[in-house]
């Protein structure tokens, strides 16, 4: 069917039918219009030069439905129903690992793809926008994106979620044996740097071990004396029943190392813990305290979008970009 620039029409009389063999096209308009019980118009609305728009066509199909009472229908929303495949692309994909991220983005970018990135605590992540608008030309939808979000081991997660929360000795001294393979030994660098900002020593990993055997003999055991050593250690004297009130003493570090992966299959990251304790009648409560473990955290994420910025060769910004319509 032909059409000029106003009007031509094909009226169908209410109940009429179609011959199928012209197409689905006009079985589809001839439904319509036996529905509106009246004839169906059919032509083009052509947008005035007054408002002219580059983002909207110059016209757009139109039908009149003549009855009690004359009203437009859309009829991109009636061909919307039978569409095959997507006008655009649309939606978020989600990567688990830094890599799988890089790859997708390589598979979908194009030369106006640009990256965003969040590298603070909490909820780290990158995000690519494909469809991102050009430097110079048309904006675009900025709805087809990917996301990679940082899952955290479960390892740190323990760290996080325990940090600065009290133990009592038989806890502490569990705690320790099961973290055992995520503490490191302190480089030249860090001891300087946070011996003498503390002015307490670090613990080797095989000293954390010694202390949490030490605590295990003395679980339930009172403490007789503290003392703070130059060192910066502490030591502490147990009494115990069995050795009418003469016992062992311990030191305690005042740093250990923690060396681990924070992110699923990210590399290492490296946080000072300092080790705490509190005396309430006679007994000891422990805890830690990961120094500045979230600033540690946003050097790794930026370090990270920093290579997937170099890999994908895309512009990249901290931040977060419009919202798609």
């Amino acid at each position: 069917m032909a059409y000029d620039d106003k009007v031509k029409s094909a009226s169908v009389p209410p109940g009429g039918s179609v011959d199928r063999g012209i197409g689905e096209t006009t079985a589809l308009v001839a439904g319509l219009a036996a529905q509106a019980a009246g004839a169906i118009t059919l032509g083009v609305s052509q947008l005035p030069a007054l408002i002219a728009d580059p983002g909207l066509p110059n016209q757009v199909p139109v039908a009149i439905l003549d009855g009690d009472k004359a009203k437009f229908l859309d009829l991109k929303a009636e061909f919307e129903k039978w569409r095959e495949s997507p006008a655009r692309r649309t939606g978020t994909a989600q990567a688990t690992t830094l890599a799988s991220f890089i790859a997708l983005v390589d598979r979908h970018k194009d030369a106006h793809s640009v990256l965003f990135a969040r590298t603070r605590w909490p909820e780290p992540h990158l995000l690519a926008v494909f469809d991102y608008h050009q430097k110079a030309g048309s904006p675009r939808f900025g709805q087809h994106r990917a996301k990679y979000s940082f899952p955290v081991t479960p390892e740190f997660e323990e760290w996080i979620k325990l940090n600065g929360k009290p133990f009592g000795q038989a806890e502490f001294a569990a705690f320790v044996e099961d973290r055992i393979a995520d503490l490191s030994v302190a480089t030249d660098q860090e001891r300087e740097q946070f011996e003498t900002l503390f002015k307490t020593r670090f613990a080797v990993p095989t000293d954390l071990v010694d202390l949490a055997r030490g605590l295990e003999v003395n679980v339930g055991s009172k403490v007789k004396n503290a003392v703070r050593l130059q060192t910066g250690e502490v030591s502490l004297t147990f009494e115990t029943e069995h050795r009418d009130a003469a016992g062992g003493e311990l030191h305690i570090p005042g740093l250990f190392m923690l060396r681990l992966p924070a992110f699923v299959d990210g590399g290492l990251v490296s946080i000072v813990a300092r080790l705490r304790y509190r005396l309430k009648d006679g007994a000891v409560l422990w805890f830690y305290e990961l120094y500045q473990w979230e600033e540690v955290l946003r050097r790794r994420v930026a370090t990270d979008f920093a290579t997937a910025a170099t890999q994908t060769g895309l512009d990249a910004f901290e931040g977060a970009p419009e919202a798609s319509s």
